[in-house]
């Protein structure tokens, strides 16, 4: 408030000078007399100085508020300049950061172990062989003697995925000592429950039978696997003589 009358001040005064000024020159071009100068000029001057400043308010009063509302909208374009590559920064900090995380998934997850399927674990055990003589007493059934077979005979159900997955690369071979014909047909009755057969690797014709222990070494020789498996420790022995498993 003190600038506006301080320029409102000196716009008065400039006027007034200029006033002075004029009546001089009016005075001097037109010859008049002293005293009609005084009377004349100094009307003159008052009207003149008059009609300026009602023109200068005039001119200001629709003026002031073109000047001021720019000031009013420049914080708004300002902001909105300083925001804008902030904001900028921002999303492409964040889509890089998404980019560098995804990257680094996908890195990962070509570099993670690859836990082996069933079948692979089968081939590497066997060592690519394809021929395979099995006991079944301790392996694939619960029962331990030819006695508890012919009271019951429990599959080892357990066992019967690796089982099938033996049958879909070697010729798999079941065999076991009983003591009686019906010990037989019941070892038949519940691998066949147990779904043995289905898968069509393994048929009845290939499940054998003897009466006693070296008749199961001699099925193994005639049959010159890659691999057989036994739990007991006298075949066994035997048997790794002619280098079978």
């Amino acid at each position: 408030m003190a600038d506006s009358n301080s320029s409102k001040e000196e716009l008065l005064q400039l006027i007034k000078r200029f006033g002075a000024y004029l009546s001089v020159k009016m005075s001097t071009l037109f010859s008049i007399s002293s005293q009609n100068m005084n009377t004349r000029s100094i009307g003159a001057i008052a009207g003149f100085a008059v009609a300026i400043v009602f023109t200068w308010r005039l001119f200001r009063s629709p003026a002031g508020p073109q000047r001021r509302q720019p000031k009013r909208q420049a914080p708004s374009s300002s902001s909105s300049g300083v925001n804008s590559p902030s904001n900028s920064t921002l999303t492409t900090t964040a889509v890089s950061s998404s980019e560098d995380t995804r990257a680094q998934n996908v890195v990962d997850e070509f570099f993670q172990p690859v836990k082996p399927t069933l079948g692979q674990i089968v081939r590497q055990k066997l060592s690519e062989g394809r021929k395979v003589t099995c006991r079944l007493l301790g392996v694939i059934l619960e029962e331990s003697s030819p006695e508890e077979l012919q009271k019951q005979v429990t599959v080892k159900y357990s066992v019967l995925e690796v089982l099938l997955e033996i049958t879909k690369y070697c010729d798999l071979y079941l065999m076991e000592r009983v003591l009686d014909d019906e010990t037989e047909n019941k070892v038949l009755s519940a691998l066949e429950d147990a779904g043995v057969f289905t898968s069509g690797g393994l048929v009845k014709d290939k499940v054998l039978f003897c009466s006693t222990e070296n008749g199961r070494t001699s099925f193994v020789r005639q049959l010159e696997p890659d691999w057989h498996i036994d739990t007991n420790p006298e075949i066994i022995f035997q048997l790794s003589v002619y280098s079978y498993y």
